[in-house]
C-alpha cells in the first residue's frame, strides 16, 4: 500500500491581514539569520502564536522558504525522510531525486546516509533559504532526533533551520548556545505585551475595551495569545465586558475549560455538534464531515467555510480550501470534552436524540468513508480509534497483500496496526498471524516470529480432510481473504526459509525452500521466486555454480514476473557475482545493465539496487582495464545516494574503489578503502567468498609486508593440506600468493614446493565446480611459480591455458596486476606466437601503466627524507598546497575525515613540521611539489 504525499503538510501558511505585527520578534529572527546561526528555536506552550509569528516573518525575510508541518505519523523515520525531501524539493526540484523512491523498502535505511546525500546536494544550491519544521513536539522518535542533530551539526551555510515546538527537542541545544549558533524565542518572548494585547483585542477582534480592562486581561493571561483570543471571542456581542473581565480568573486549565464553554455557547447548536463530532478527525473535508455527521451533501463544506470566516481555530491545509484542520489546542479541548464529559449537555437533547452518537460511532463512520475513498491507512486508523477491532482486523487483512507488494510489510505503520489489535483476535485469524510474523521479521523482532507462525499453523492442522472440493472450518477461525489463506502453508515455509538462512542453517534452509516449491501454486511467482533464490544462495555457498546460476536466474525471473522489481534487482547482484566466478564476464555485463534499466525506468523514482548495478559494472570495466569508466560508475553509484543501494553496496563500493586505487599505485589509499569496507561489511544473506581481510593480505604482499601476511596465515590456521572448500578458496589462493612471494624474496625457501602443491589441488577443485575465474588466476600463479624457478617451458604451458580461457571474455587486470614477472612471461609468449593478438593487447596495457606510474615512482624514490612519503601522502600534500580543507580532501580522495587527519599527522612527522603552512614550505624546499 503506497502512502501518497499530503501536499497540505507542505503548505506555507499565509499571514493574516489582521495579525498583530511582532516587530521586536521579527528583528530578533532577522538578527539570527544575518549572523549565520544554524538554528532558530521557537519553543513555547500551545497558543503562544509560534506558527503565526513564523508565517509573518518568512514573508519578509528575503529568502525562499520550505515548510513541513509535522504530525505523529512522522515518527516513522522513512515517512519523515519522504516529507523532508519533498519539502526541500520546493526549493530545488532535483534535490533528493536519487533517493526519494528508494525509501519504501524492507530494510530500514540509515537516516544519516540520506541526510549526508542531501547535505551534499544542498551545498550546490546557489541561494540561501530557510527550512521550517512546524510542530516538532509531535516527534517522539530517537532516530529522528538523532538525524536532526546530525543535520544541524553538518548544516550547509545555504540552509537555515527553524523549529517550532511546544517542548524542547532532544537536540544539543547547550552546545549550540555555547557556539552562538542558536537563536531562541520562548514563552516569555512570545507573550503579548500590553500594547500588543491592546492592538489585538481592539483592532483585530473589534472590541472597545478600556486601558484598565486590557491590562487586567493581559495580566491574567500573562500574555498568552490563545487565552486572549478565547476571551475576545467570548466577549463579542456582550455589553458587560467589564464584568466578564473581573470574573476571568483561575489557573490556565480551568480558565480554558470556561472559555471553551463560553465560545461554544455563542454558536448555534448545529455548529456546536459539528465542532465536537468532527474533532476526531486529523484533517477534514466537506464530504468526510458529512459522512461522519450524516449530513446532506454540501453542508459540510458550508460549515467549514463558516468556521474559517468566524476565526474558530480552523486552519486551511490547501489553497483550494478543500482540506482543513483544527488548531491543535482547540482540537485537544474538543476531544477532551467529547471523551471525558457530557458533550451535549448544552444541546436540546430531545431535538438531537436521533443524532446522538459517541466517539466510537464517529470514528466508525470516518473509517467507512475512508474505506470507500480508497484510503486504507486512514480507514484502519479510525477503526482502531473506534475500538472496532473486528473491522480493523478485516481491513488490515485485506491490505496485507498490497503492503507486501510495495515492500512496506515491515513498516512501523503496519506493525503498529497489528500490535494495536487484541492478541486473542489475531490468533483466530491465521492470515493476520502470518502477516504479523512477516512484519516482525522485517523489523528485526525475530524472537516473536515463531509464536505467530505456530498460531497460524494450529488452525491449518485442525482443518479436516476435504472431499469433493468442500471443507469445514474449525469453529472460531476467521478468514477474510481466501486467496491469502490458501497461500499460508507456502508463506509459512517461505518465512521459515528466511529464518534458517539468517541463522546460517543451510540444511534447514534447503528443507524449507523445497517445501515452499511443493506448496506454492504454479502461478504464485513470489513464492516460487523466493524459494528458488534461496536454494541458489545455498548452492552458491557450497560451490555448485551451475545450480546456483540456474536457480538464481529462475528466482529473478519469477519475482520480477510477480511485480517485485527490487528483489529481482537484488537477485541480479548475486547472478552477476556467480557469472563472474564462472568466467562469464560478458554475461555479467548484460545482467548488470539489464537490472540497471529496471531500476532507472524513466518516469518512476529510482529503485533500490540501482547503485549496486553501477558498482558491478565498475568491477567489470576495471577487469577490462577501462579504469576511467570504472571510476565513473562508482561516482554514479555514489551520486544516487546510499539509499539507492542494497545493504551490501557500501562495502562493495569501497572494495571496488580499493582495486582502482591499487591499480593506480596508491596502495595506502587502497588499504584505507579496505579498512572502511571491513567496517561496513553486510553480506545480506550472500556467502562471504572474498573476505575483505584477505584482500588486504594481497596488498600486503604487493607492499612486501610478508611478516604480516604470514601472521594472517597463522591466525586463519591455513595449511596446504586443508580440506578445500569453495567458501575458503579465496583464502587458499591468497596463501599460495604469500608462499610464492616468500620464495621470490628468498630463493632458498622451500615455500615454492608448498605453493605448487596447493595450486595443483586448487586448480582441480576449481575446474570441477566450473569456476573459470579462479581457474585462470590459478593457472597464472602456476606460470609465475615455474618462471620464478627459472623453468620457462613449464611456465608457458599454464600461461597458454590461461590466455586461451581469458581471451574470449577480455580479461586484462588479472594479468596486469601481477606486475613485472607477468610482463616478462607475456613477452616470451608473444615471441612464440601464443595468442599473439591477445598477448599484444596485454603488453600494451602493461606499457601504458608503466608510462603513467613512472613519474610517481621517480618522485617517491627521490625524496630527501629518512622516511619517504607514500604516494597517498604525496597526493594529500599536493591538495594541501592547493588550499583544500581536510573535508574537501576527504571528498576528493573518498576518505573519512579522521583518515585524512591521520595522514596529515604522518606527513607532519616525516617533514618535521607543526602546521600545514610549514609542511608546504618544507615540501617545496625538498622539491616534492
Amino acid at each position: 500500500m503506497s502512502a501518497p504525499i499530503l501536499a497540505t503538510k507542505l503548505y506555507l501558511p499565509l499571514p493574516r491581514s489582521t495579525v498583530v505585527s511582532r516587530t521586536r520578534l521579527n528583528e530578533r529572527l532577522n538578527e539570527g539569520l544575518l549572523a549565520g546561526r544554524k538554528l532558530t528555536l521557537i519553543s513555547a506552550p500551545a497558543g503562544f502564536g509560534k506558527t503565526t509569528l513564523i508565517s509573518e516573518w518568512i514573508t519578509g525575510c528575503g529568502r525562499p522558504v520550505a515548510w513541513l508541518s509535522l504530525d505523529e505519523g512522522d515518527n516513522d523515520p522513512k515517512r519523515f525522510l519522504m516529507y523532508f525531501i519533498t519539502a526541500l524539493q520546493t526549493i530545488r526540484p532535483t534535490i533528493g531525486a536519487g533517493v526519494f523512491g528508494t525509501l519504501p523498502s524492507p530494510q530500514t535505511p540509515s537516516i544519516e546516509a540520506v541526510l549526508s546525500n542531501l547535505i551534499n546536494e544542498i551545498i550546490t544550491v546557489p541561494d540561501p533559504f530557510v527550512f521550517v519544521l512546524d510542530d516538532y513536539h509531535t516527534i517522539d522518535s530517537k532516530p529522528v532526533d538523532q538525524a536532526l542533530a546530525f543535520l544541524i551539526e553538518h548544516l550547509p551555510q545555504q540552509m537555515h533551520l527553524v523549529i517550532t515546538t511546544r517542548e524542547d527537542p532532544d537536540l544539543p541545544l547547550a552546545r549550540l548556545r555555547a557556539r552562538d549558533q542558536l537563536t531562541e524565542l520562548r514563552a516569555a518572548d512570545l507573550q503579548f505585551t500590553q500594547a500588543e494585547a491592546a492592538e489585538f483585542l481592539n483592532r483585530v477582534m473589534g472590541l472597545n475595551l478600556s486601558v484598565e480592562g486590557i491590562a487586567a486581561l493581559e495580566t491574567r493571561t500573562e500574555g498568552w495569545i490563545a487565552g486572549l483570543q478565547l476571551a475576545a471571542l467570548s466577549m463579542q456581542g456582550r455589553s458587560d465586558t467589564a464584568s466578564f473581565i473581573q470574573t476571568f480568573t483561575g489557573s490556565n486549565r480551568y480558565v480554558l475549560d470556561y472559555l471553551v464553554e463560553e465560545v461554544l455557547r455563542q454558536q448555534t447548536e448545529a455548529v456546536q455538534i459539528f465542532l465536537l463530532r468532527t474533532s476526531i478527525l486529523e484533517r477534514m473535508c466537506g464530504p468526510l464531515c458529512e459522512a461522519v455527521l450524516c449530513k446532506p451533501a454540501g453542508s459540510g463544506q458550508e460549515i467549514l467555510e463558516y468556521l474559517e470566516r468566524a476565526n474558530l481555530f480552523i486552519i486551511p491545509l490547501d489553497n483550494e480550501r478543500c482540506w482543513y484542520r483544527y488548531h491543535h489546542l482547540f482540537a485537544d479541548l474538543l476531544r477532551h470534552r467529547l471523551f471525558h464529559s457530557n458533550p451535549l449537555s448544552f444541546v436540546d437533547r430531545q431535538q438531537e436524540a436521533d443524532e446522538r452518537m459517541d466517539a466510537q460511532a464517529l470514528n466508525r463512520r470516518a473509517s467507512e468513508w475512508y474505506e470507500a475513498n480508497d484510503s486504507a491507512a486512514d480507514a484502519i486508523h479510525h477503526a482502531l480509534a473506534a475500538k472496532d477491532f473486528e473491522r480493523a482486523a478485516y481491513l488490515i487483512e485485506l491490505a496485507v497483500p498490497e503492503t507486501r507488494r510495495n515492500r512496506q510489510g515491515a513498516s512501523v505503520m503496519e506493525l503498529g496496526w497489528l500490535k494495536a489489535l487484541p492478541d486473542e483476535l489475531v490468533r483466530f485469524r491465521p492470515v493476520l498471524s502470518v502477516a504479523y510474523a512477516f512484519a516482525l521479521f522485517g523489523s528485526g523482532e525475530i524472537e516473536g516470529v515463531e509464536a505467530r507462525l505456530l498460531d497460524a499453523e494450529r488452525w491449518l492442522h485442525r482443518m479436516p480432510n476435504t472431499r469433493e472440493g468442500t471443507e469445514t472450518r474449525p469453529v472460531g477461525m476467521i478468514v477474510v481473504d481466501e486467496d491469502e489463506f490458501r497461500r499460508l502453508p507456502g508463506m509459512i515455509a517461505l518465512l521459515r526459509t528466511a529464518q534458517a538462512l539468517a541463522r546460517n542453517d543451510m540444511p534447514a534452509t534447503v528443507k524449507n525452500a523445497r517445501r515452499v516449491l511443493e506448496l506454492a501454486p504454479e502461478d504464485d511467482y513470489l513464492m516460487l521466486g523466493g524459494a528458488a533464490s534461496t536454494l541458489g544462495l545455498t548452492a552458491w555457498a557450497s560451490g555448485d555454480l551451475a545450480a546456483a546460476h540456474r536457480m538464481i536466474n529462475d528466482g529473478m525471473g519469477n519475482v520480477r514476473r510477480a511485480g517485485y522489481i527490487s528483489p529481482a534487482i537484488g537477485n541480479a547482484i548475486t547472478l552477476g557475482d556467480i557469472q563472474i566466478a564462472e568466467g562469464r564476464l560478458h554475461e555479467a555485463m548484460i545482467t548488470y545493465q539489464r537490472a540497471l534499466q529496471w531500476a532507472t525506468t524513466p518516469g518512476i523514482p529510482v529503485l533500490r539496487g540501482a547503485a549496486d548495478m553501477h558498482v558491478g559494472l565498475s568491477n567489470l570495466y576495471f577487469e577490462h582495464n577501462d579504469l576511467q569508466t570504472a571510476l565513473q560508475h562508482l561516482l554514479s553509484s555514489r551520486a544516487l545516494g546510499e539509499l539507492a543501494g542494497l545493504p551490501q553496496n557500501p562495502y562493495r563500493w569501497c572494495a571496488a574503489m580499493a582495486r582502482i586505487l591499487a591499480a593506480q599505485g596508491d596502495l595506502d589509499g587502497a588499504l584505507d578503502q579496505l579498512d572502511k569496507a571491513e567496517r561496513l561489511y553486510d553480506g545480506n544473506f550472500s556467502p562471504n567468498l572474498r573476505p575483505i581481510a584477505t584482500s588486504k593480505v594481497r596488498l600486503w604482499v604487493t607492499q612486501g609486508r610478508l611478516r604480516e601476511a604470514l601472521g594472517w596465515i597463522r591466525e586463519q590456521e591455513l595449511s596446504v593440506d586443508d580440506d578445500l572448500s569453495y567458501l575458503r578458496e579465496f583464502d587458499h589462493i591468497t596463501m599460495a600468493r604469500v608462499l610464492l612471494a616468500l620464495y621470490q624474496n628468498d630463493p632458498t625457501s622451500l615455500s615454492i614446493q608448498e605453493a605448487m602443491r596447493l595450486l595443483e589441488r586448487l586448480l582441480k577443485a576449481a575446474e570441477e565446480r566450473g569456476g573459470m575465474g579462479s581457474v585462470i588466476e590459478i593457472l597464472i600463479l602456476q606460470a609465475m611459480a615455474y618462471h620464478a624457478q627459472g623453468d620457462l617451458p613449464a611456465a608457458l604451458e599454464p600461461l597458454r591455458k590461461a590466455l586461451t580461457l581469458a581471451e574470449p571474455e577480455g580479461y586484462v587486470r588479472l594479468f596486469v596486476d601481477e606486475g613485472l614477472p607477468m610482463m616478462q612471461l607475456l613477452r616470451e609468449a608473444a615471441s612464440r606466437g601464443i595468442t599473439s593478438d591477445y598477448t599484444g593487447k596485454l603488453l600494451t596495457a602493461f606499457e601504458a601503466g608503466e608510462r603513467k606510474s613512472q613519474p610517481k615512482a621517480d618522485l617517491a624514490s627521490a625524496q630527501p627524507l629518512i622516511e619517504p612519503l607514500s604516494q597517498r601522502e604525496l597526493k594529500i600534500l599536493q591538495l594541501i598546497a592547493q588550499g583544500f580543507s581536510n573535508r574537501e580532501i576527504g571528498e576528493r580522495l573518498f576518505l573519512a575525515l579522521d583518515t585524512v587527519k591521520g595522514h596529515n599527522r604522518r606527513i607532519f612527522d616525516k617533514l618535521q613540521v607543526q602546521s600545514r603552512t610549514e609542511a608546504v614550505a618544507r615540501a617545496r624546499e625538498f622539491g616534492l611539489l
